[in-house]
């Protein structure tokens, strides 16, 4: 396998593109917008010169990766010729089904359809073509290039070769699979999500500020991101997307969102995106500054 389509071009989409180029493998990113594409090669350049400050690669090696990758803005054209399709729109599950409806019909028939989604079931996205058993998920972790985490979801008609497939072409990645079945949140994010909704529940009742939140799983969890601060990395629309889709797949009401993140999320506080969340964020600072919304 060597020809790989990536559809979207935004935070995932570019960290995965990134990747395989970096891994010697061509690369057709796809997105309809040309101001994103051109955003995105900017992206992985940049990215890449800090690996290269770092030491990870050569300039050499950054120059070859970069004319690894070639842009679309039409997914016919972009998936043609694709052994492999990775989607990484928007956690949307009408915009999914609709992009894999479209790669049915125009990728070759003997291609693997990839959904990186974090929580929508690969069951149903497979549903809307007539390959189920190439239709599989690819769960990069953000930041793409930097986290070693891939979560591979078997949907409920996935081929074993097909997922075999996968898990080696994470491995020729420098990635760790993690093979895990087609339930809502499937692990990654049926743990972590209760999680930071449970922390952002502690900060509505009053029990904890934003940073007593986040310094005490950070000292004495020993996570590395306290969960305030991470959801505002998610994206507070992403966390409350998901939510949405833990609670309607299990109809259990522990996956509720909190109402302060349905708040926020509908006042346009998003997080780091937004420049706002439960942290203020100002571009070229390092500092980690709780939002005045927040302050005590």
């Amino acid at each position: 396998m060597q020809r790989v389509a990536v559809i979207g071009a935004g935070t995932m989409g570019n960290g995965i593109a990134h990747v395989f180029a970096q891994h010697s493998f061509t690369v057709n990113l796809i997105d309809v917008h040309a101001i994103q594409l051109d955003k995105a090669v900017a992206t992985i350049t940049k990215n890449m010169e800090r690996q290269i400050v770092k030491g990870i690669i050569t300039e050499k090696q950054k120059q070859q990766a970069i004319s690894n990758i070639h842009t679309f803005s039409n997914v016919e054209q972009g998936a043609q010729d694709a052994q492999l399709v990775i989607e990484a729109a928007t956690e949307n599950t009408e915009l999914k089904l609709r992009i894999f409806g479209q790669l049915d019909e125009v990728a070759p028939k003997d291609c693997i359809l990839a959904s990186n989604t974090s929580s929508i079931s690969i069951t149903s996205i497979a549903a809307a073509t007539k390959r189920p058993e190439k239709v599989i998920g690819m769960h990069f972790m953000n930041p793409v290039p930097v986290m070693k985490l891939v979560e591979i979801i078997n949907g409920y008609a996935t081929d074993a070769a097909v997922s075999n497939t996968i898990v080696e072409l994470s491995k020729q990645l420098d990635k760790v699979p993690c093979v895990v079945n087609d339930y809502p949140g499937f692990i990654a994010n049926k743990i972590l999500m209760p999680m930071i909704n449970e922390a952002i529940y502690s900060l509505y009742e009053g029990i904890a500020g934003v940073k007593e939140i986040d310094t005490i799983m950070k000292l004495g969890m020993a996570h590395p991101m306290g969960p305030l601060q991470l959801a505002d990395f998610i994206g507070l629309d992403v966390c409350l997307s998901i939510l949405q889709v833990l609670q309607q797949g299990f109809g259990n009401p522990k996956y509720a969102p909190c109402p302060l993140l349905v708040n926020m999320v509908t006042a346009g506080k998003l997080g780091v995106k937004s420049g706002e969340g439960f942290y203020t964020y100002i571009p070229g600072s390092k500092d980690l500054v709780v939002s005045e919304r927040f302050k005590k």
